[in-house]
Order: structure tokens, then C-alpha cells, then sequence
């Protein structure tokens, strides 16, 4: 019976963790719905200004989070949340999957760019 519930849980925590990695989003779709993204991020996800976030190289699941944070007024930016006012939970996948799948060029403390060998 215990081994029974603990096959149980485990197949559970596997479902669940599957599907979250499942949900990455499509890298073409999302370089097209984040044009609007580039003139301040970079079409490279690479801002030159520093006013701006580098979104290249980011983890998938944090641009997720931080897109639906704006849409839904946990953070703060009239910018934002007006840029991700229309978005459906695809294109903040889709999004991410392709800010995420670019390289970055954020440099490390001693001073190398990410990514550079």
C-alpha cells in the first residue's frame, strides 16, 4: 500500500514537472508577436540603452513570470502593461521561448561577455 501511494506521488511531481517544461512556447511565433519589444529591448534582446532589461539568454519561466506580473499589475510600468495588455498566455509563452532561446551578452564580474569563450 505505502509503495502503491509513493508510485502514486511520484507519478504525480513527474505529470506535473512535464508539463511545465512542456510549456516553453514557439520561438518563430514569438519573435514575430515581440516586435513591438524590440525598439527598447533590442531585436537581439540586447539593449543597448541601459534603462532597458537584456532579456537574451533568461531563463524561460522568469520572462513568463515577469510578463504576466505587468499584465496583471504586480509590477508597476505603464509601459509594460500597456505593451502586455493584449497578450494571451500562448504569446507570453511565446515570447519568452524566444528572448530565452537568444544569446546574451550580459557580462560576468570579471568583465567577460556571457557566452564568450
Amino acid at each position: 500500500m505505502k509503495r502503491a501511494l509513493n508510485l502514486l506521488i511520484f507519478g504525480a511531481v513527474l505529470a506535473l514537472s512535464s508539463t511545465a517544461l512542456l510549456a516553453e512556447g514557439n520561438i518563430d511565433n514569438g519573435k514575430t508577436k515581440a516586435a513591438a519589444c524590440f525598439a527598447c529591448h533590442g531585436a537581439d534582446g540586447n539593449a543597448v540603452d541601459p534603462q532597458y532589461p537584456r532579456l537574451a539568454g533568461q531563463y524561460n519561466l522568469y520572462l513568463q513570470q515577469a510578463l504576466h506580473e505587468y499584465k496583471d499589475g504586480r509590477r508597476n510600468n505603464p509601459i509594460m502593461k500597456g505593451f502586455v495588455a493584449t497578450l494571451s498566455d500562448q504569446d507570453i509563452e511565446d515570447v519568452a521561448a524566444y528572448f530565452s532561446s537568444l544569446p546574451s551578452k550580459l557580462h560576468t564580474l570579471d568583465g567577460h561577455i556571457q557566452g564568450d569563450k
